[in-house]
């Protein structure tokens, strides 16, 4: 007998879907006071007193015993120990994702451009990666080594001289798959610090641990607390919400798959989503059948219940043209096409942090080993973000070279301009290298 579940179901013909979607979709990622409160002292104590501050962070919320910053420093050494330490495969399964990682990220690497006018001005950009870029990876059991290498690889194949990942490891758990990845990545420096005071470590530097340009990576609420206090000292990937799932489907896939495919996500944690959107009733009550069978099979059943019953959806379509604008007014992180030929609706798919096309396309792969950064944008951002890449760790600088000859002519038209403003300074400046 299978365990009664509570999955919402909408139907986008009812006058009432629009407010239905907007309260289904809602999710708030501001700290409370408290936790707001905390973290800024938090940040303020790294400020002043650096390593002392991290050394009494990590003895009070990891429950370590350490006396010395140097207590908290991992060495290269201890990376190619873990690498060694691990079974084979999953040495293997680390080396065949990164590499595939790798291949795909180097595709993203833009190089410096410039063109000459007809006068012999040149005008181009210069493309720079960070001088260094932190990862913030979680600590303890419940870690993974796959956000090590989606974040890292990206920092190394832009060309970052060096990345900085911090980790916790509360009450002395490490993970070996978390530090094999950091090594196969090329992590060139980890300390075992976690929460806001690493955030602040990160950004602002101690004396052991050195200031970086941007921090990327997961962490719970108070590791995006300090991220967002620190945003404009250094750049951050992304403010993160629970990780969500979207899928399309046309009926034809096997409900059992469907049912996995929302649960990949509804595992995550109580906040995550996942909802199906289809054209056929029929099909989402086979998926509500799968969902009530399967449930009772997953290791975290628990977690994934209070997700589905509070956050996730069966919603029912007129047909696939509706289905499409769902997905674009619900901008997903990932968004699954489980349909005949994918590539027709992709056109109009301008909304989705990934897009996964067909029924044997798992959004799990795309979390692991296909190669796309798992990183995405959530909680609608993917309406004006992107996934994490290479292009996030290298800066442009504009180059401007005039000639003399193209010096006189932008100079007579800088000078309108600036006249117009008011700002003469700027147009005399411009003035002076005007040919008579």
């Amino acid at each position: 007998m299978t365990a009664a579940i509570a999955i919402r179901r909408l139907n986008a013909a009812d006058q009432d879907f629009a407010q239905h979607l907007d309260h289904l979709l809602s999710w708030e990622s501001v700290s409370d006071d408290a936790v707001n409160h905390r973290v800024l002292e938090i940040i303020q104590a790294v400020r002043e007193r650096g390593d002392a501050a991290l050394v009494e962070y990590t003895q009070k919320f990891d429950g370590l015993e350490v006396s010395a910053m140097a207590d908290l420093i991992l060495p290269r050494e201890r990376l190619q120990l873990a690498l060694s330490r691990i079974s084979p495969e999953q040495r293997e399964a680390l080396e065949v994702a990164a590499q595939r990682v790798r291949q795909y990220h180097e595709h993203q690497r833009q190089d410096s451009w410039s063109y000459t006018e007809a006068d012999g001005t040149v005008l181009g950009q210069k493309v720079t990666p960070l001088d260094r870029a932190g990862l913030y990876v979680p600590g303890g059991k419940a870690t993974y080594p796959s956000s090590v290498l989606m974040n890292a690889i990206p920092a190394k194949v832009a060309g970052v001289p060096e990345v900085v990942m911090v980790v916790p490891t509360p009450r002395g758990e490490i993970n070996e798959m978390v530090l094999a990845a950091a090594c196969i990545a090329g992590v060139d420096r980890v300390f075992t610090i976690g929460g806001a005071q690493a955030v602040a470590a990160l950004a602002y530097g101690t004396e052991s641990v050195p200031p970086v340009d941007k921090i990327v990576g997961p962490g719970n609420i108070y590791v995006a607390t300090a991220k967002r206090h620190v945003f404009g000292k250094v750049g951050i990937d992304m403010i993160a919400g629970p990780s969500e799932i979207l899928v399309v489907c046309d009926g034809k896939t096997d409900p059992d798959w469907i049912a996995m495919d929302l649960f990949s996500q509804a595992e995550h944690d109580e906040d995550a989503q996942s909802i199906l959107v289809s054209p056929d009733a029929e099909f989402l009550d086979r998926v509500a059948a799968s969902i009530a069978k399967l449930l009772p099979t997953l290791e975290r059943e628990s977690i994934a219940r209070t997700s589905i019953e509070g956050r996730g959806a069966l919603i029912l379509v007129k047909d696939m043209q509706q289905a499409i604008e769902v997905a674009n007014r619900i901008a997903p992180e990932h968004l699954e096409l489980s349909v005949e030929n994918p590539e027709q609706y992709l056109p109009e798919i301008r909304h989705a942090g990934a897009i996964f096309m067909g029924r044997y396309t798992a959004e799990a792969l795309g979390d692991y080993c296909a190669g796309p950064n798992h990183v995405l944008p959530t909680s609608g951002t993917a309406r004006y973000s992107s996934p994490l890449g290479v292009y996030d760790f290298q800066k442009r600088s504009s180059i401007i070279h005039c000639s003399a000859q193209g010096a006189s002519e932008l100079g007579k038209i800088a000078s309108v301009l600036a006249r117009g403003e008011s700002l003469t300074a700027h147009a005399r400046s411009a003035e002076y290298r005007i040919k008579d």
